[in-house]
């Protein structure tokens, strides 16, 4: 299995660079098609307005957010242009209220979506929403890019975080055209239950698994010596040089994660290299 149709949700050029390269370098390397879905963004809610300015305000925003789909198009027009490989183009307005179902209904007809960090400078209340709504409403994998990232074509050193979770399996499981192109597979499990089924052998299934795929799998198996599991990962990917991260997303709920943190909201507010994730 290969990634032929890859997407893009794209409502800020000034943050897109690093994912517009990773999206055409990805598509000549997997000979696939590459979709941007370019949109303004009205991040009103026009109900807090005093009664009688909703519909000036409406125009006003509305043509705002055209303006902003009409940059975005241009901009990914362009970027794509230069490249050799299948693309295509799309620009619309979407409320941010209803942001969900615009990027849900195409993440579900594509088999990768590659999108901008959620979290950091110049992100845009929209950013968090889209990942979300590719992960969870699209069902589709999602692979996330820093800004200061080197596009790649493929991903020769990949870290796995294994943690046994359905969410880390979906995520493996979809990850698996990477995984089988890769020079070498660490299989990452940080403080193995001492009680689990796994306790004897931590990652050893898994290992089996993909050895069965042709992967070459090395079986990393971690203390947790940092409060936070995120910093463990994001340190062994460094001392390893790690290209990719692959790991399932949001094992907790949303709204706890949002609230409380988790590995993925940490994951993605530090990234330093590409995340694949699914749930």
């Amino acid at each position: 299995m290969a990634y032929k149709s890859l997407l893009t949700v794209l409502t800020d050029p000034k943050v897109s660079d690093a994912t517009m390269a990773q999206l055409v370098a990805l598509a000549e390397a997997q000979d696939a098609h590459a979709e941007a879905l370019c949109l303004g963004v009205d991040r009103t809610q026009t109900g807090y307005y005093y009664a009688g300015a909703n519909a000036m305000i409406l125009q006003e925003t509305l043509e705002r957010a055209s303006a902003e789909a009409e940059a975005t198009l241009a901009y990914a027009k362009e970027k794509l242009g230069l490249s050799d490989v299948r693309w295509s183009v799309e620009d619309g307005v979407a409320q941010i209220a209803d942001l969900g179902r615009h990027v849900a209904y195409r993440a579900r007809f594509s088999d990768l979506v590659v999108l901008p960090l959620p979290y950091g400078e110049d992100r845009g209340a929209e950013a968090e929403p889209i990942v979300e709504a590719a992960l969870f409403e699209g069902r589709a994998p999602v692979l996330v890019v820093p800004d200061k990232n080197v596009a790649k074509g493929s991903f020769p050193n990949v870290l796995v975080a294994w943690n046994e979770s359905v969410e880390a399996m979906a995520a493996i499981r979809k990850a698996m055209p990477f995984l089988m192109a890769a020079e070498q597979v660490r299989i990452v499990v940080i403080d193995p239950p001492q009680h689990g089924p796994e306790r004897s052998d931590p990652g050893g299934l898994l290992s089996q698994m993909l050895s069965r795929h042709g992967v070459n799998c090395e079986i990393d198996v971690l203390s947790k010596t940092m409060p936070r599991i995120s910093d463990i990962l994001n340190r062994h990917a460094t001392d390893t040089s790690a290209d990719l991260i692959v790991m399932g997303a949001y094992g907790h709920s949303r709204f706890r994660e949002a609230i409380l943190g988790g590995a993925t909201r940490n994951m993605l507010e530090q990234a330093k290299v590409p995340i694949f994730m699914a749930h």
